[in-house]
């Protein structure tokens, strides 16, 4: 198995955790050039988007996002993004755009 395969390997069969990740960096992006408040906003989605995706995916397509049992690691993400979305939109910007 050459290189290419491999990579491919490992995309296809790990796309909703890859998903997961470039959201995250979209958001610690924002974080790192100041947009802070839109960048937690961001996490909060990106978990959002991990509860979707654990719930609609069959346990051997959802790859690295499976720990659990499929209700509970629902639970758990869909309360964790609920959680930062709401800390997301009420904390106080302090002076940040």
């Amino acid at each position: 198995m050459n290189v290419g395969e491999f990579t491919r390997k490992v995309v296809t069969g790990q796309w909703p955790i890859l998903l997961v990740g470039l959201i995250f960096i979209s958001a610690f992006g924002l974080v790192i050039t100041g947009y802070w408040r839109r960048g937690a906003l961001v996490i909060g989605i990106g978990v959002g988007v991990a509860a979707a995706l654990r719930l609609a995916l069959a346990d051997d397509r959802a790859g690295l996002l499976v720990v659990r049992s499929k209700g509970i690691d629902f639970a758990t993400t869909a309360t964790v993004s609920a959680a930062m979305l709401y800390i997301a939109w009420t904390i106080d910007p302090l002076g940040t755009s």
